[in-house]
């Protein structure tokens, strides 16, 4: 019996069959459930919202669905703006983690190898600490009261603190550092793949170094800008902490949107017709640059 059981825990089956029972119990269930209520209507009862499957006195099992709460807001101008403005602070953070991680990507991949790892550990050491008291630490430094308007102060540059806090800019600041090492990590990958071989050929063809970067450099790095790019606009497009604590009543993003509707209004199918679409819109670009790596990779196996 035990010959048996170790020769199940080892058979290959096992190795596939995992990862999809874990994708069926922590996605595929909670998504059916969500999808469930979005197609339900607004009751005033608890739970919120009615029943989509019951059974008849004649023993027939009844289905009642409505599309009304994806109509709702997808005719609502608040909702429609609010996954605008997700996507351009996610977008805006995106593009400053690709220009900040870069350069710190780079200089890691071509130090001395043995401070690779130190300085990797250093960019990993921000996450030792507890997310939410990251997030409200620049609450203290760009409050009108926080470090960086009293030395401003000090210094006489400004008469009056700035108003740096509760506002888009804030909010792409703090996107910007709280998942720049998100960025860094596909970067690092990528670079570090490129041999010195290769940028040497290219300054002996007389390529100057602008030049090396944009026809050598940058091209072999293109999967890791992608998935860096990916790794964090996809999360930040539905962050709620960051755009509530730094961002205030001026940022309108979808992740606020959602807390709104389910812990403020209560209401769960509107909530959860958000949640889906929300869904929908971040695993779009997944599938398509999916898609598009099997192209490439397709497309070098026939060469």
């Amino acid at each position: 019996m035990k010959g048996l059981r170790l020769s199940i825990v080892r058979s290959p089956l096992w190795i596939v069959v995992l990862p999809y029972i874990w994708l069926v119990l922590f996605f595929l269930i909670p998504f059916l459930i969500v999808l469930k209520i979005s197609l339900s209507e607004f009751v005033i009862a608890l739970p919120p919202y009615d029943q989509m499957f019951t059974w008849t006195s004649e023993g027939a099992l009844s289905i009642k669905a409505t599309f009304e709460n994806y109509k709702f807001i997808l005719q609502d101008s608040l909702y429609v703006w609010a996954y605008f403005d997700s996507i351009k602070i996610a977008a805006s953070g995106a593009l400053l983690c690709l220009a900040i991680g870069y350069p710190i990507a780079y200089g890691i991949s071509k130090s001395p190898e043995k401070y690779r790892l130190p300085l990797l550990l250093l960019v990993i050491l921000p996450f030792w600490t507890s997310f939410l008291l990251r997030v409200f630490s620049w609450m203290g430094i760009l409050g009108p009261s926080g470090i960086l308007n009293t030395l401003l102060l000090y210094w006489g540059i400004i008469e009056s603190p700035l108003h740096l806090l509760n506002n888009t800019y804030a909010a792409v600041l703090g996107i910007t550092y709280c998942y720049l090492p998100f960025m860094i990590f596909p970067l690092y990958v990528s670079l570090e793949k490129i041999k010195p071989s290769v940028i040497e050929a290219s300054y002996d063809l007389g390529a100057k170094p602008l030049q090396t970067f944009l026809s050598v450099i940058l091209p072999l790095s293109w999967p890791g800008v992608v998935a860096g790019c990916m790794l964090v606009a996809i999360p930040a497009t539905g962050e709620f902490v960051i755009p509530e604590l730094l961002g205030g009543t001026e940022t309108l993003m979808i992740g606020k949107q959602l807390w709104i509707e389910f812990f403020n209004n209560r209401d769960w199918p509107v909530a959860a017709s958000l949640t889906i679409l929300t869904l929908v819109f971040l695993i779009t670009p997944i599938l398509i640059f999916q898609r598009f790596e099997e192209r490439e990779v397709t497309h070098e196996f026939e060469a």
